[in-house]
């Protein structure tokens, strides 16, 4: 028995052209930084500075050094990929406000520092998967928000101000945006299956009338 069918594969596969190209420019950007003797850091978010506005686009593509990089790799495909193949119509929209309000969110609310990495997208993904799947109670939904919880749930200690090296600020505001956008897209997110019960069949073996008992009695023959 197949899995998936064609159309299905194919569907799989799309869903995966947005993120790995987009992984694939952040690896150029920092191979870029790491032959040409050169740092991006300060095109990232520095939040209430209106040149740290630049950040707000440019961040989630920038990162610090590699370990940081190879750390954002996976989830980033993942989670992306997640999101455009199991809401697809809304995924588009769902990915852009993610990045965009939560860039806003650190520009107005983070430290005085410069903040990049694709980990607060990261985060907004995770959070919007998560209860997307809880609300639209769709068994495949749910499946993933579980999944998401399993692989992923330990990244809930990154929200909070515990390594002050990281932007916590980021992942916050990422997981608020993602879990923010859950509950306004609610209304479009795929629905359960209706169940459809069969009426019950006039033919009950439990209660069929034969025509032995159609015959009357020998009471109502005397009538």
């Amino acid at each position: 028995m197949k899995l998936f069918d064609e159309e299905e594969k194919k569907q799989i596969i799309r869903a995966f052209y947005i993120p790995v190209f987009l992984l694939y420019l952040i690896w150029v950007i920092k191979l870029i930084e790491v032959l040409g003797g050169i740092s991006f850091s300060n095109l990232g978010i520095y939040p209430r500075k209106v040149e740290g506005m630049i950040g707000i686009l440019l961040s989630p593509i920038l990162h610090a050094d590699f370990n940081h990089l190879v750390n954002n790799s996976v989830p980033l495909v993942v989670l992306t990929a997640a999101i455009i193949y199991f809401y697809r119509p809304i995924a588009l929209k769902v990915l852009v406000l993610i990045w965009l309000i939560t860039g806003v969110c650190v520009w107005l609310g983070g430290r005085p520092a410069y903040h990049l990495g694709a980990s607060s997208v990261i985060y907004g993904e995770a959070a919007f998967l998560f209860f997307s799947g809880a609300l639209s109670r769709n068994i495949p939904q749910l499946a993933i928000s579980l999944l998401t919880i399993f692989l992923y749930g330990g990244m809930i200690w990154g929200i909070f101000p515990i390594n002050m090296k990281i932007s916590w600020e980021s992942h916050l505001f990422g997981a608020l945006t993602g879990m923010a956008l859950a509950f306004i897209y609610a209304e479009k997110l795929p629905k359960p299956a209706e169940k459809i019960w069969d009426d019950e069949p006039d033919d009950d073996p439990y209660w069929e009338v034969t025509e032995e008992d159609n015959k009357p009695t020998s009471a109502e023959k005397h009538e």
